[in-house]
């Protein structure tokens, strides 16, 4: 439901990618001719980036509260986020923790979260 980070168009499907240089690290849940293994459930292929369609950065943003996220992950019908209004009061009076400088992130019940969309970045 939620993506944030690379995806890659290569012979007519849509991937998890990586960019490495002049090549592009494909990602699939399942073998396939040419993936390797790379943990269990975790397939990977290298292939040239000249290959590829169309390579773009993709995150999923919600709103929360009237507040503007960032969706990293789900679980269990919780969502994680980050929030990206950029302000202390807000971010502390929501709960939220301080994850690094200027970055605060919390669980939210993903019933409560409206505006789920996708954007390339």
């Amino acid at each position: 439901m939620s993506r944030d980070g690379y995806v890659a168009r290569w012979q007519g499907r849509e991937y998890q990618a990586s960019p490495d240089g002049d090549d592009v690290r494909l990602y699939q849940p399942e073998p396939g001719e040419g993936f390797e293994e790379v943990r269990p459930g975790r397939y990977r292929r290298v292939v040239p980036a000249a290959e590829v369609d169309d390579l773009a950065y993709v995150r999923t943003t919600c709103t929360w509260q009237g507040q503007p996220f960032i969706v990293l992950a789900q679980h269990d019908g919780w969502l994680r986020v980050e929030y990206t209004g950029g302000r202390w009061p807000v971010a502390q009076a929501m709960g939220l923790e301080a994850f690094d400088f200027g970055v605060y992130q919390g669980w939210a019940p993903a019933n409560e979260v409206t505006d789920l969309r996708e954007q390339r970045v």
